[in-house]
């Protein structure tokens, strides 16, 4: 999600002036702003209803630019956290400028990177403990695929897709391509349901419900909350896929996962829910937890982590 693009809704005026009379007044203290309702992550929960314990524990994170994130210590946090898999959003950084300090992690001996043809912009990656049987590159459209933002694995028992969906731009300059995007990307996801369940996961530019966003009255025309967003988001769902975080957590409001840079948006809980792990109907006996980790700094984006039994 680019910076800047997010509107907060509007706040009332601080205080009214009062031209009635030359005689000046003493100022109303004004009202205490009300504290943030901050989200708290609930205790990680590692087994399946069925009692299995989880076997694979995948996290995704928009990094908003990889070196600088690197820089802010943003390893440090996935050594701690120890996925199986690490998908990354947003890298902004083709292959050769790497930094030396990921390409060389030796707890992810399987890396895989997409780098758009623009430099320095979008981008994704994928960093495995184990090897993938195959992966793939894009969706099979040279119209989306020149932006590098699509990789697919191939695992026994699932295909990992992580994404970057495009945003839809301020003024909505690319709604449009946005729409086509959408459908391109369910389609190429409904094709590899014919092989093999389906994981999807990463930054995708949508806050589907109100409750998955702070200021929805105020942001309805804007990009990642127009209604051509969210009905395609729902007709993503009603093709057989859920979002594994409000499955597990229906009601849980204040919950977000990006935050705009400007107007201290993070400290005061002003955010979006855009990033997400999606999952195949058949790999819904398995979810064991679907976690947002709002704790975790490096980015506008904060992490997200699932744990799965497959």
């Amino acid at each position: 999600m680019k910076r800047g693009k997010k509107a907060e809704a509007a706040e009332p005026a601080s205080g009214d002036e009062d031209n009635e009379t030359a005689t000046p007044k003493k100022a109303k203290k004004g009202k205490e702003p009300e504290p943030p309702i901050l989200y708290e992550d609930h205790p990680d929960v590692t087994a399946a209803a069925d009692g299995r314990k989880a076997n694979m524990k995948i996290t995704s994170w928009n990094v908003d630019g990889l070196r600088a994130w690197v820089k802010k210590k943003g390893l440090e946090w996935v050594r701690e956290e120890a996925p199986d898999v690490l998908c990354l959003q947003e890298t902004k950084c083709n292959e050769k400028s790497l930094p030396a300090e990921i390409t060389s992690m030796p707890e992810f001996p399987h890396k895989y990177w997409l780098s758009a043809e623009k430099d320095g912009y979008s981008g994704v990656a994928m960093l495995c403990k184990t090897e993938p049987i195959n992966v793939t590159y894009g969706i099979g459209k040279e119209e989306h695929d020149k932006e590098g933002r699509v990789i697919t694995a191939e695992f026994p028992a699932f295909f990992l897709v992580t994404t970057y969906v495009p945003n839809s731009g301020k003024g909505l300059v690319r709604l449009e391509y946005r729409k086509t995007w959408d459908a391109d990307l369910q389609a190429y996801l409904l094709g590899l349901e014919e092989s093999k369940p389906v994981v999807m996961c990463g930054d995708l530019n949508v806050a589907h419900q109100e409750i998955d966003l702070k200021n929805p009255k105020g942001n309805k025309k804007n990009a990642g909350f127009t209604v051509e967003e969210r009905e395609a988001f729902t007709t993503l769902l009603a093709a057989g896929f859920t979002d594994s975080f409000r499955h597990r957590y229906p009601e849980q409001a204040n919950a977000y996962s990006f935050w705009t840079y400007m107007m201290n948006s993070r400290s005061k809980n002003v955010g979006w829910r855009l990033d997400y792990f999606l999952l195949s109907e058949g790999l819904m006996p398995g979810l064991c937890d679907s976690k947002i980790r709002n704790q975790a700094m490096g980015s506008d984006h904060c992490p997200i982590t699932l744990f799965l039994v497959v």
